[in-house]
This record gives C-alpha cells, sequence and structure tokens, in this order.
C-alpha cells in the first residue's frame, strides 16, 4: 500500500451522488416498478405495492398488484412458504383498485 509524502496533499475525491432516475438514464434502463407508488391507493390503472398475509404460513408480505388490466384472478406463489396463493383483484371502471383477497388455491 502507498503511502503519501509528508507535505504532499492529497486531492480530495468529489463523490456525486445520483437519484435513480439519473442511473436509469445513465445507463439506458427503463424502471419496471415505479418506487414513488405508496401501497394506499398508487395511480389508477398502474402497479401499486399491497401488504397480503398468506392463507398458508400466516406471513404477511409485500407485493406488486397490477391494476392496468382491470378485474383478474390469477396464482402467485407465497414469497414465504411457495404455495400457490389464488388473487382476486375488483377494479373500477376508472383502474382504481376497490378490493384485493386472497385464496388457498387447493
Amino acid at each position: 500500500m502507498k503511502r503519501p509524502l509528508p507535505g504532499k496533499q492529497i486531492p480530495k475525491r468529489v463523490v456525486k451522488l445520483s437519484n435513480a432516475q439519473s442511473i436509469d438514464e445513465q445507463y439506458g434502463l427503463d424502471p419496471v416498478i415505479d418506487p414513488g407508488l405508496s401501497a394506499d391507493g398508487g395511480t389508477p390503472g398502474g402497479m401499486q405495492f399491497h401488504l397480503i398475509e398468506c392463507p398458508y404460513c400466516g406471513e404477511s408480505f409485500e407485493t406488486p398488484v397490477d391494476t392496468s388490466s382491470g378485474s383478474a384472478r390469477y396464482v402467485e406463489d407465497c414469497q414465504i412458504c411457495c404455495q400457490p396463493i389464488e388473487f382476486s383483484l375488483q377494479v373500477d371502471h376508472a383502474g382504481i383498485l376497490q378490493s384485493l383477497s386472497t385464496l388457498r388455491s387447493d
């Protein structure tokens, strides 16, 4: 390891912090999920995060919910125990989530 010579000034490095948008632009990335969306509503017709409880293991976890396609039913595995959970989304005509329910898929 090099040691600085006595009496010699070491230049300081300037570290510029970047936000997510500038990083995406720098590397040509498209954001997959908008981090500005909240779990209590988000934007109509878009991706939202919701806290759900697994009907098998009882653990809670956040999962993304896409309301852009309207009302839907689909199966997604639990992030903790990997059991299949059936999701049922009810979305109104404006694309706002009205209800989200989860059921055991067996």
